[in-house]
């Protein structure tokens, strides 16, 4: 994953890294990472789920100077807004120019979708860190870099 610059980026990284909704990510508290191991809520099942944490993740939560609460904190104990994440996302995304004005927020978890696409993940994998049904897994499946995959299809041949 890519190291970022400034706040707008960064708080990019627990959204892209965690792969679920973004509302998940905003409500994710320091106490849910235990280890290798994050427990993230499925909205839509309402239940908790164990998911691996990728190394990047746990390094940028370590590494969070205050220690409040939540990863994306406002303060000691609540977590930033949607609103407020959604405001510096766009914000970022128009320091980028015209080309990245399609861009929004919640395509950070098809932004995830398709990083594991391309990592050669199955669609199984792929649901169990990011948690949509299979007909969107394949739907975000198509917009992977075919490029990418033919690359690790072939280097898997040798």
């Amino acid at each position: 994953m890519t190291s970022f610059r400034n706040p707008a980026q960064n708080r990019q990284i627990p959204i892209l890294g965690i792969g679920q909704r973004p509302n998940v990510a905003i409500q994710t508290r320091r106490d849910q990472f235990r280890g290798e191991w994050m427990e993230l809520l499925d909205e839509k099942a309402e239940e908790a789920l164990d998911t691996y944490c990728p190394e990047d993740l746990s390094k940028y939560v370590d590494q969070l100077l205050n220690r409040s609460r939540h990863v994306l904190s406002k303060n000691l104990s609540q977590p930033l807004g949607y609103d407020a994440i959604e405001k510096a996302f766009r914000s970022w995304r128009n320091s980028l120019g015209e080309k990245a004005k399609p861009f929004v927020l919640h395509g950070l978890r098809k932004l995830a979708i398709i990083c594991l696409t391309e990592a050669g993940c199955s669609d199984a994998e792929i649901q169990a860190v990011t948690g949509p049904s299979a007909e969107m897994v394949a739907y975000y499946r198509k917009r992977a870099s075919r490029k990418t995959l033919s690359r690790s299809a072939q280097m898997r041949r040798t």
